[in-house]
């Protein structure tokens, strides 16, 4: 099949695309390359993706920009989209709030708006699990009522799972929204706490810790993802949310801990205060993708924290900078 993959040269796509590859579907990644984090290290990852030698092909473009949107759709018939491209973070939302609705929300509008007209009806896209904001109930779930987000990102993730559900119910297309938690592994975003704490550390610097420790994230292996993803592209369910998460929580402490043991060097911490914006926990109920996805998350984090430091000790001099 014809895959659009929109943001594909990040850390998530860049593994999707990947995947897709090498199940021998043709990819086309729409990315703008910004400077959220090095644009260089997004250009690393494409040149990975065009060295495996398959049917693939990368568009820089702007999803903000309509008329790019509709050149690309009018140049390419596609089979299927997954649109995983965003501005991401919680704390970069609260200093560029109309960033994020732009980008985040015109962006999905533009594609969904391509996607409707050319007549491509199955579209995957990347939620996040920060919509359940302060949700007093754990593990969360997918009909959990969902109307207290505490970030800017935050509500626009929200307002994009609204529009697939709007084009769904108008239009006839096949949408999946996927609520992503806190997801790791190999070619992680550097300003990720794993990527950032296992830097500093390194370096003998510093390492943030924001309150006392006890935060709890639902950390998820990009391989667990990415299996998550594809398994949405080989059914149709109308309009439906899915939790991809692995279904344990880890406290930052704990987390910390297993740096330092992968690592062999201890962390030196700075205490901060809480900051605005971030949940005290995040844990995915799972098993609706389970049941309906297949989806069976295998790398815990006492084998994912390893096998990501290996891929960062292997890139240490392409990340220095």
């Amino acid at each position: 099949m014809d895959f659009l993959v929109t943001g594909g040269a990040g850390f998530i796509g860049s593994h999707v695309c990947e995947r897709l590859l090498k199940d021998g579907h043709a990819v086309w990644v729409f990315d703008d390359l910004n400077n959220f984090y090095d644009p260089q290290l997004k250009r690393a990852n494409l040149r990975e993706l065009q060295s495996l030698a398959k049917p693939f092909e990368f568009i820089q473009g702007d999803l903000t920009d309509g008329d790019a949107v509709e050149e690309l759709f009018a140049s390419v018939k596609f089979d299927q989209i997954i649109h995983l491209a965003a501005r991401a973070g919680v704390r970069p939302s609260l200093e560029e709030p109309a960033l994020y609705q732009r980008v985040n929300v015109e962006g999905t509008v533009n594609l969904l708006e391509a996607a409707r007209k050319r007549g491509v009806k199955k579209i995957t896209i990347a939620s996040s699990s920060s919509v359940y904001g302060v949700n007093a109930k754990v593990p969360f779930s997918e009909n959990d009522p969902i109307f207290s987000a505490i970030s800017p990102y935050a509500a626009s993730k929200l307002a994009c799972e609204a529009l697939g559900h709007v084009y769904h119910h108008l239009y006839g297309l096949d949408v999946a929204m996927l609520r992503f938690f806190t997801v790791y592994g190999p070619r992680q975003r550097p300003d990720l706490a794993i990527h950032k704490f296992a830097k500093l550390i390194s370096a003998g610097k510093l390492i943030p810790v924001f309150g006392d420790g006890s935060t709890a994230r639902d950390y998820t292996y990009v391989t667990d993802t990415v299996s998550g993803v594809l398994a949405c592209t080989q059914k149709e369910f109308g309009y439906e949310i899915f939790n991809l998460g692995e279904s344990q929580t880890v406290t930052l402490a704990h987390l910390i801990e297993l740096l330092e043991q992968s690592l062999g060097q201890k962390a030196v911490i700075d205490r901060k205060s809480t900051q605005p914006g971030d949940v005290p926990i995040t844990f995915a109920d799972i098993s609706k993708a389970r049941a309906r996805l297949g989806y069976d998350p295998r790398v815990k984090i006492e084998q994912g924290i390893p096998l990501f430091v290996d891929w960062f000790r292997q890139s240490l001099p392409q990340i220095a900078h």
